[in-house]
Formats: structure tokens, C-alpha cells, sequence
């Protein structure tokens, strides 16, 4: 292995130095070393002279806004606290938020980890077989929801034996097994003695998809706010005056740890927004809100750029002073463009659901390579390993972490083989792979397996799959991603019909509609190609990547595993 510049390898001896305790400091604790990731969040402010300072700016796009200071959401928070303490939650007990990014979901989440229950959250744009996967595994006990989106859970609750009541932000008028949420709100105390947490006790979950198998739970624990608040502050460079925009959803963990939790234990007043995408009303909010912080998906970039450079200038835009991506590798036309429109870079970072906090990043006292995820965050060992196990520079190879960031998962709900699979040698495997150039920076290649990202958001093409072959036409069904230039990738089915099967016309949008029901508005394949047959193991077993190398024009590689005609 070569070795890292001088300079390199004095910010190596640095990180190597770096200790995580020396910043305990900064958090609020409690006596036995115990914490609470909510308390951290809102309650410590509520609490000191930032208690009337705004926390939360939210507006949709129907007109309505709302401004949340610490001290309301505080007590808006324990209020809900108090509705779950009357329902007889405990701790550990999983309470499940299925709504899109109103107060409300803030609110519940904030309310929930104050408890010492288990938060978990649903993308409001999942069908009613993604909600039963996840529900079911999780064994919820209670789901926050709205009429609008009940219709999905009631479909599936003959099969949710463990969930007992469904609490509903917007009827008073409720059937037997719901809850009002604003009766039960107008009758709660808003005073709570926060559940004091030992840092290794879980706080949320989100589910991930995988490449075989039902999507699998991932828990997080208190303790990972340590992470989230100092990459909050030094990645993102969230200051005590910023007003900060992340456009993710809680749904997925950029919205929960830097939506709720790095930034509002920084103090920092948060924008959200509930609405569809539009340049003009992303650009207008940046303006209204002057918005100084912004932490968006290249997907998203990617759309702005179509409406040119010319738009942005049309708003004044000068309040903007740090732009950073997460998601999906940022291309480097997405960063030039972004100093064309805004003068400033968008700074790339790569983490993931697993990892529960930025791991890697173009942080703000480092030079950008255009194109680069950057260095580890101090604290974090990363490395490419090669086949053998050994660290190479300059070479591709599988992007591992070293394991004890004190954000990493603490387990897959009920499912400990597929957590230890993470984990070899000493080193956790991303299932990505990467390159280290002989300066320490991280180059993404790409997907150790057929994962798909998608818009910025993971799909395991077994989910898809799973959902194709429930239609009656469609016997067998195989997916994998397409690079697209705007999304990242675009989901491409190749399916087999059954016996006797004669598609329509509308074959490809009945197909596409009849996904999106079952998963996500985004989980749908965008194109659709009927074969007599799909290329197979001798064991049986449809292998993606001969698939993705026949539709790109790339080699077949090794086919002595096919099976024969």
C-alpha cells in the first residue's frame, strides 16, 4: 500500500488522536451517564434563553404556514408524551409515524423518544404492501396517521395482530379502534419528565431495503445524536443564527437525523416544506425564509438544473452560504452549475442508513475534488480493501468502516444473522464500492450488490420483483437499475407472462400503477420488457447482473453458472 501524503497523514495522526468523549460536553446528560436523544434535541433550549427562538418553519403548498418556537414544540412534544404515558406505553415499544412532513410528525417522533419508546417512521408515499412488511416486522403497537392515508393501513390490519390503536391527526369523530389525536392532545398535560436513556438503547428504526428478503428493520440508539450533532455543526456548518432547510422526509434517515435531531441539538431554527417539487417555489422559500444552510439530494439538484441558471438569479438568493448533497454520488456538472447559479458548491456526503450520522464528506476546512465524497469525519476509520482483505490506495475496492462510531446501528429488529453479515474482520462492509486516491479522498464507483438508488432513495429490486408477480399476467419477474441522468437510476423490469396471458395496449402503465400502489411513487419501474425468459442459475436462482450487462452493452462475464437450454 502507498503511502498518504505529509499532510494527509497529519490529519490521519489527528483523527487518530480524535475521542468522542472529549465533546461529551456538548450534549445534555443525565446522572448515570444516561441521555435522551429528544431531551437533546428540543428540551435543553426549551429550557435555556433560546426557548422563544424559532425551531420550526413549516409551510405547504396550499398556502398554510406555521412557525414552532423550542418552547412550543417542547411543549407540544410532551403533550404527546402524556397521550402515549395514558395508552400505557414502555419502554422499547415500537410507535410508528405514517404521515407526510407536517408538525404533527415532528411533534409524535420528538413525543415518542421523550418516552422511551421506539420511534419509526413510513414514507408517506408507501403503498399498503410496503406498510404491512414493515408494521407487521416491527410488531407496532401504535400508528400515528391522517384520513387521508388510513385507507392503506386498513387494508392490511387483519394481518397487524400486535397493532392496537391508529391515532388520527385530523377526525374527532373516531371508530372503535382509533384515536383522536387533537382530543387526546387538547386533554394532555404539556409536562413531562423526559425518560432518562442509556446511550446504547434504541430511539427510532428505519426499514432498508435489501436484494432478497423483506425490507429489514435497522435500530438506532440515543447515543448516535453525539454524531449527528457534531456532523450537524462541522459537516453541515450549522451556525446559532442559520435558518437551515433539509428537503428530506423523516420517512428516510437524512430527515430524522439532520430534520429533527443534529440540527435542533445545535439550536438551529429548521425549514420544512410539505408540497411537490417546483424550482420557482423552492426558490421563493429560500428567499422568504432567507435560508442560509441547505441539505438537499442530487436528484433534486439535477431537476433545478433543467430550469437553467437564469431562474435562481430571478430571487434574491444571497442569504444562501453552504450547500451540501446527500443521497446519491454528487456528479460534478451538479456542483459546477451550482457556482454558476448560486456562487457557492453543493458538498458531497456519503453515509447511510446504517450508519446513522455522516461518515464521510467535503467538509468545509477541506478542498474539494470535484467529484470526491470527500475524507472520513474525525473519528471515523474508512478505508477500500482490496479481494484479500488488505487497504489499497488508488485501486477500486470495498469501502469498509472501522466499527464503534457512536452512530452505527445497534442491531436489525430480530434479525441478528443479517446484522453480523455487515461485519468482517474488523471492519463493517458498506456494500459499496470505492476508491482512495494517494491524498485520502473517497471515490464512489458504485453498488457491491443490485441495490437500486433511485431519486436518492434505496430500492431492493426483491420488493419490486415481489410486487410484479402478484399481478395475474406476470409469472416471473426480474429488476435492476438503469443508469438515468436525472434520477440516478430508473427501475427496469424484464418480465415473463403467464400461460395464456394476452397484455393490452396499457400493458406498461397498468404495470406501473399497479406497483405503485403496492410499494412508493417511487419503487415502480419506469420501463417494462416482456421476454419468454429470464437468464437463470442451474440452481434456479434469475441473475440481475447478466440482465443489466445485456441492456447496458457490457461484458456477460462468467457464464458457467447458467443454466443450460
Amino acid at each position: 500500500m502507498k503511502k498518504l501524503k505529509r499532510k494527509d497523514r497529519t490529519r490521519a495522526k489527528v483523527s487518530k488522536k480524535f475521542n468522542w468523549k472529549t465533546h461529551h460536553d456538548e450534549l445534555a446528560w443525565f446522572k448515570g451517564e444516561k441521555i435522551n436523544a429528544a431531551y437533546n434535541a428540543v428540551t435543553r433550549h426549551a429550557l435555556s434563553d433560546h426557548a422563544n427562538k424559532p425551531a420550526l418553519y413549516w409551510e405547504n403548498d396550499r398556502g398554510k404556514a406555521k412557525t414552532l418556537t423550542f418552547s412550543e414544540l417542547e411543549k407540544l412534544s410532551n403533550k404527546f408524551a402524556n397521550v402515549l404515558k395514558k395508552l400505557q406505553i414502555k419502554k422499547g415499544e415500537r410507535v410508528f409515524i405514517f404521515l407526510p412532513k407536517v408538525p404533527e410528525t415532528y411533534i409524535s417522533f420528538l413525543g415518542i423518544l421523550k418516552t422511551g419508546a421506539i420511534a419509526g417512521t413510513l414514507f408517506q408515499a408507501f403503498g399498503y404492501a410496503a406498510l404491512e412488511d414493515r408494521l407487521k416486522n416491527s410488531g407496532a403497537k401504535y400508528l400515528i396517521t391522517s384520513s387521508e392515508l388510513v385507507g392503506r393501513v386498513d387494508k392490511v390490519k387483519k394481518n397487524l395482530p400486535k397493532l392496537k390503536k391508529i391515532i388520527l391527526i385530523d377526525k374527532i369523530k373516531v371508530k372503535k379502534n382509533e384515536i383522536s389525536y387533537s382530543k387526546e392532545m387538547a386533554k394532555a398535560s404539556d409536562e413531562f419528565k423526559v425518560k432518562p436513556m442509556k446511550p446504547e438503547d434504541p430511539a427510532f428504526m428505519l426499514y432498508t431495503s435489501g436484494t432478497t428478503g423483506k425490507p429489514k428493520g435497522v435500530i438506532h440508539k440515543h447515543g448516535a445524536i453525539l454524531q449527528q450533532h457534531l456532523t450537524a455543526k462541522k459537516v453541515l456548518d450549522l451556525k446559532e443564527n442559520d435558518i437551515y432547510w433539509c428537503t428530506a422526509d423523516p420517512g428516510w434517515v437524512t430527515g430524522i437525523a439532520y430534520g429533527i435531531l443534529g440540527n435542533w441539538s445545535n439550536g438551529v431554527s429548521s425549514l420544512v416544506y410539505e408540497g411537490k417539487f417546483s424550482p420557482d417555489k423552492w426558490y421563493s422559500l429560500i428567499k422568504k425564509y432567507k435560508v442560509k444552510v441547505w441539505y438537499t439530494a442530487p436528484t433534486a439538484i439535477r431537476m433545478l438544473m433543467r430550469s437553467g441558471v437564469k431562474l435562481p438569479k430571478k430571487y434574491n438568493l444571497k442569504s444562501l452560504r453552504y450547500l451540501c448533497s446527500v443521497g446519491e454520488p454528487l456528479n460534478p456538472e451538479a456542483i459546477r452549475w451550482g457556482r454558476k447559479a448560486f456562487g457557492l458548491s453543493f458538498h458531497d456526503t456519503w453515509w447511510q442508513t446504517e450508519t446513522g450520522a455522516i461518515c464521510i464528506a467535503n467538509q468545509p476546512t477541506l478542498k474539494m475534488k470535484v467529484g470526491s465524497m470527500g475524507k472520513p469525519f474525525l473519528g471515523v476509520k474508512a478505508a477500500v480493501l482490496n479481494d484479500k482483505g488488505k487497504e489499497v490506495l488508488n485501486h477500486a475496492g470495498d469501502l469498509v468502516l472501522k466499527p464503534g462510531w457512536p452512530s452505527m446501528m445497534k442491531e436489525i429488529w430480530r434479525n441478528e444473522k443479517k446484522y453480523k453479515s455487515y461485519f468482517k474482520k474488523g471492519w463493517y462492509y458498506s456494500g459499496d464500492k470505492a476508491l482512495q486516491d494517494q491524498e485520502g479522498y473517497f471515490w464512489f464507483i458504485g453498488r457491491a450488490d443490485d441495490i437500486i438508488k433511485t431519486r436518492g432513495e434505496r430500492v431492493g429490486p426483491f420488493e419490486v420483483e415481489s410486487a410484479l408477480i402478484e399481478h395475474p399476467g406476470i409469472a416471473e419477474a426480474a429488476v435492476i437499475g438503469k443508469p438515468d441522468a436525472l434520477l440516478g437510476e430508473i427501475i427496469k423490469a424484464f418480465v415473463v407472462l403467464a400461460k395464456d396471458y394476452k397484455p393490452s395496449k396499457n400493458f406498461t402503465e397498468e404495470i406501473k400503477k399497479f406497483v405503485k400502489k403496492r410499494l412508493a411513487g417511487h419503487a415502480y419501474p419506469k420501463e417494462i420488457e416482456i421476454r419468454k425468459d429470464l437468464p437463470k442459475t442451474r440452481s434456479g436462482k434469475i441473475v440481475r447482473r447478466f440482465l443489466k450487462a445485456q441492456e447496458l452493452g457490457l461484458t456477460m462475464g462468467d457464464t458457467s453458472t447458467l443454466e443450460k437450454e
